[in-house]
């Protein structure tokens, strides 16, 4: 039985179709799509797409500027960055409709920091860093309070005249001093862009770089207490939240630093087993250092505390575990990441510039950073008198100028200030326009003059030799006699407080954390086991033969598998000793019929055996002797 079609009437009067004419439209109108040949879907990568064109601009840009001698002697890098920020930002403000969020906080501190500080703890020059710390705690902690004070007390005052704009308008007395805590910290991403461009010497670097890294627990402090106070109300605190507050320095300092130390710790001891996996090395290091820095962020400590102690733990204990090739991973990966993480950081600051929701009040931004500059050497020349009374190695005042000048700003500032809520702090839009103003200030006037001041005025730049074995021995010479005179006497002082260190270090922790411990004080007899082989390689080179040529040398490979780079030409491969490692070698002396392999090896053996008699035993009346020749010339 067949169903008839029927008759439908829709809604125009004038046009009746039949049901089999509808129905036909419907099939029509649903039809599959057919597979396509290729497809464009911009919107579901244009967020990552275009962060990868920026970086892509950012790098071709700094190739080109690195090219130019005169840019490059002139301007910091940093401030090619923010220009390369700046041009993206107006081609996409004014030229497309993307919006790309240019800098979120979480970004910032998750990912963009990390790399940075980790990259500077690791490589930090431990024996410095510690030597200056009661210079660098006392220019962090006393000065980031005082220029705190002092600039939120400043600013606040002249609010008070009328000059911000009317008393309803003006910021408020916590509103002051939130924005004054995150503006008078000193940022190490800025130290760094800056002070290893021009080479300052190593007490000037470790002073200001170890204040602004030390100084992001007063920061966060201060930023997060003012924060809580802003949401109580000025006349809601009491003592008690004072008490705390002052409390809670201590605790996410101690607590970041803390953190650090036991992550590192564990670093090394598990690091301690990976003889056979040599390949996760490197991954241990990046992952457990970034794990610092998140376990204290959990537990709101000081992030920057943590993966810089973290940092300066695994290099002591890590390194002397993993092998060359990852020791080489490690530093080569770091560098380029904090490298990129500086590059996004610069180019993003530039991109924010161009937003149409900046407040620009002239008076403010010009008394900030006038206030931020005057504080800041007023603060740098009372705390330097004071750390001078203490101090063998004196700050002079080309040094305390330098620190001055040095007090630089960037994104910690500027990430800080987006935190703010704009529903308790109706001004943030004014603080962040001023902090993106005193950024510009210190990196673009700041960044270009500090090269020729520092030139001008003779400042004593760092010096890349490294140590011989002379000043080596001097210097652990000294701690140890430093160490007993401060026992004698009766007094704890930095030496005794080392050596007391080392001792327990040597004794309990080191053969914990290292798998293959050698000796409590294996630097001296490396660098002599290294002057050895050195004074080999020597002659070697002044005497070229046909050494080179023998085929099949694996013992040779071997032995000078570590020491192949200090011959003429640097290169690792043995092929290269043809000409310049080589040494004639009398082959009637051996009176038997080897292998090739044997062979190879009598050969070195005599060479070494004839050539460096003085040298064929390392002894502590070997090291003696040595120390007393180097003394004497």
């Amino acid at each position: 039985m067949s169903a008839m079609p029927q008759q439908y009437v829709v809604a125009d009067p004038g046009s009746i179709h039949t049901g089999v004419e509808v129905l036909q439209s419907d099939e029509h109108k649903h039809a599959p799509e057919r597979y396509p040949l290729s497809q464009v879907d911009f919107e579901r990568v244009k967020t990552p797409f275009i962060i990868g064109v920026w970086i892509l601009s950012a790098s071709i840009a700094k190739i080109g500027f690195h090219m130019t001698p005169k840019l490059h002697l002139i301007f910091p890098e940093s401030c090619l960055l923010i220009v390369v920020g700046v041009v993206i930002g107006v081609v996409l403000f004014f030229g497309t409709n993307v919006g790309v969020s240019p800098l979120t906080p979480n970004t910032f501190f998750f990912y963009m920091l990390p790399p940075i500080i980790l990259d500077a703890g690791y490589f930090m020059p431990n024996r410095l860093f510690f030597d200056n710390l009661g210079t660098i705690l006392l220019m962090a902690v006393v000065g980031t309070i005082f220029n705190i004070a002092t600039i939120g007390g400043s600013l606040w005052a002249c609010g008070q005249t009328g000059i911000f704009g009317s008393p309803e308008d003006a910021p408020k007395f916590l509103d002051i001093f939130l924005f004054a805590s995150l503006i008078s910290a000193v940022d190490p991403v800025a130290v760094l862009a800056v002070f290893e461009e021009i080479h300052v010497n190593e007490i000037l670097y470790i002073v200001v770089f170890g204040e602004s890294l030390l100084n992001d627990a007063v920061t966060v402090v201060m930023y997060h207490m003012m924060e809580v106070y802003n949401e109580m109300g000025l006349n809601n605190i009491i003592v008690q939240d004072v008490i705390s507050g002052v409390g809670s320095f201590f605790v996410v300092a101690l607590g970041g630093t803390v953190i650090g130390i036991i992550w590192g710790f564990l670093t090394g001891l598990v690091t301690r087993f990976t003889d056979h996996v040599r390949v996760i090395e490197p991954i241990f290091i990046f992952v457990m250092a970034y794990l610092a820095y998140l376990n204290a962020e959990i537990f709101h400590m000081s992030g920057i505390m943590a993966i810089t102690f973290c940092g300066i733990t695994m290099k002591n204990y890590v390194e002397s575990n993993i092998s060359q090739k990852s020791h080489t991973t490690v530093k080569y990966a770091l560098k380029m990441l904090s490298s990129s993480s500086e590059t996004i950081i610069f180019m993003f600051l530039g991109v924010a510039t161009v937003d149409k929701g900046h407040d620009w009040n002239t008076w403010f931004v010009v008394l900030t950073i006038v206030f931020c500059s005057v504080y800041r050497v007023i603060g740098v020349i009372i705390l330097s008198a004071l750390a001078n009374r203490f101090r063998l190695h004196k700050l002079s005042r080309v040094d305390q100028f330098v620190m001055s000048y040095g007090g630089l700003r960037g994104a910690v500032a500027f990430a800080l200030v987006l935190l703010i809520d704009e529903g308790l702090v109706p001004q943030k839009n004014m603080f962040v326009t001023t902090t993106i103003a005193v950024i510009y200030f210190t990196v673009f006037v700041q960044g270009i003059t500090i090269k020729p001041l520092v030139k001008i005025l003779n400042v004593k730049r760092a010096s890349k030799r490294k140590p011989t074995m002379n000043e080596r021995i001097h210097e652990r010479f000294m701690d140890h006699l430093m160490a007993g005179i401060e026992d004698i006497v009766g007094k704890t002082g930095n030496y005794n407080v080392r050596d007391k260190f080392k001792r327990f270090d040597n004794r309990f922790i080191r053969p914990l954390l290292i798998r293959d411990l050698k000796g409590a004080e294996p630097k001296i007899i490396e660098t002599y086991s290294k002057l050895t082989m050195r004074d080999a390689i020597e002659v070697m080179r002044r005497n070229p033969s046909t050494i080179g040529q023998i085929t099949g040398t694996e013992s040779m490979s071997a032995l000078f598998r570590n020491y192949t780079n200090n011959c003429i030409g640097g290169s690792p491969s043995l092929t290269n000793l043809d000409n310049t490692c080589s040494r004639n070698l009398d082959m009637h002396e051996l009176d038997y019929n080897p292998s090739k392999k044997d062979l190879t090896d009598a050969k070195i053996h005599h060479l070494l055996a004839e050539e460096l008699k003085p040298y064929r035993r390392v002894s502590s009346k070997m090291i003696s002797t040595f120390y007393n020749k180097v003394k004497k010339k």
